[in-house]
């Protein structure tokens, strides 16, 4: 194994320590099996939140859940998303605690303060060594498409929108960003709206952000401010009328961080969901880190970022960040 191993006894030392620990990076803890957990830590929640490095928990058998609340990611031993998550921390380690942080810290937190939360922590992290040693091996390509990546239509009470760019698999770029969020300014504002669908055109209803985009912008201060002017995450949220996402094909990143924020979410059984931002030096930057833990936990959504694993429409239904299976 490649983490630094860690028994559960000397992570509780180092939770009660009052100087703080000086390690960093990521832990491998075998978690007991069958052994209850100590009484509570004191200070607990406030001594977890700035721990500075990654808790893997290790299962064999059952453990009990005040175990598991002490870790930023539970794995079974010998799963094969063991080793995604431990080469993933490795090989990211800023990265991964930034995540780990940002995911404990969200707990309590309301949808705006999440966002902005999520947003600083991300342009931290567009300035640092591992998204720029991704970025150097993956040359931003120009995209001279310049149609339309939105389009609205009316039937009744119900405003439909569609994402049309299907030859990049409805990868959100800046452009889609503001046309969602005008699409969604424009639903708030008219009453006659009772319901919001979002569908995407093509083969998949959104393979993620557009990565030729990432990191083009020089200031990572104002690149904050925009995602926080224009986010997708909140103009969803605040939506008053019933709200449904159709996902199919590939969901990644963006593509099941904004659908999480809408109250119903229809899955086509060849729906494949990811979170691959950890392999970029990054955390999810359109509201995952929000969205995703209000359906599915703080741990299964650390599952979900730190392996970089595929769930199908069944295993997302099973969890909660899927609510209707499509025949």
């Amino acid at each position: 194994m490649i983490l630094e191993p860690l028994s559960a006894d000397a992570l509780l030392a180092e939770l009660r320590s009052d100087v703080g620990p000086e390690r960093s990076g990521a832990v491998r803890v075998a978690l007991p099996e069958g052994t209850p957990a100590p009484a509570a830590v004191p200070d607990e929640r406030e001594r977890r939140v700035s721990l500075p490095f990654v808790v893997v928990g290790v299962t064999r058998g059952a453990v009990d859940d005040r175990w598991t609340r002490l870790c930023d990611v539970v794995v079974a031993d010998g799963d094969p998303a063991q080793g995604a998550i431990e080469e993933n921390l490795a090989a990211h380690p800023v990265a991964g605690t930034t995540l780990a942080l940002l995911l404990r810290g969200q707990d309590g937190l309301g949808i705006g303060a999440g966002l902005v939360a999520e947003s600083a922590a991300y342009s931290v992290l567009q300035s640092g060594p591992e998204f720029a040693a991704w970025r150097a091996a993956h040359p931003a390509r120009p995209d001279r498409d310049e149609g339309p990546r939105v389009a609205l239509q009316r039937a009744g009470g119900t405003l439909t929108i569609t994402l049309t760019r299907p030859r990049r698999l409805n990868a959100l770029d800046a452009r889609m960003r503001d046309e969602l969020v005008d699409a969604c300014t424009l639903a708030s504002a008219d009453p006659s709206i009772t319901r919001v669908e979002l569908r995407g055109e093509g083969r998949a209803f959104c393979a993620g952000g557009d990565l030729d985009e990432f990191g083009t912008r020089a200031d990572p201060a104002t690149a904050h401010l925009i995602r926080l002017q224009r986010s997708v995450a909140r103009a969803l949220s605040r939506l008053p009328q019933d709200t449904v996402t159709h996902l199919h094909g590939a969901c990644v990143g963006s593509g099941i961080e904004l659908a999480a924020f809408t109250g119903t979410v229809v899955a086509a059984r060849d729906t494949q969901i990811s979170l691959p931002e950890i392999g970029l030096g990054l955390v999810p930057g359109a509201g995952g880190t929000v969205s995703l833990p209000r359906r599915i936990g703080r741990l299964r959504t650390a599952w979900l970022a730190f392996s970089g694993c595929t769930i199908d429409a069944v295993t997302a239904q099973e969890w909660g960040l899927v609510d209707v299976l499509e025949p």
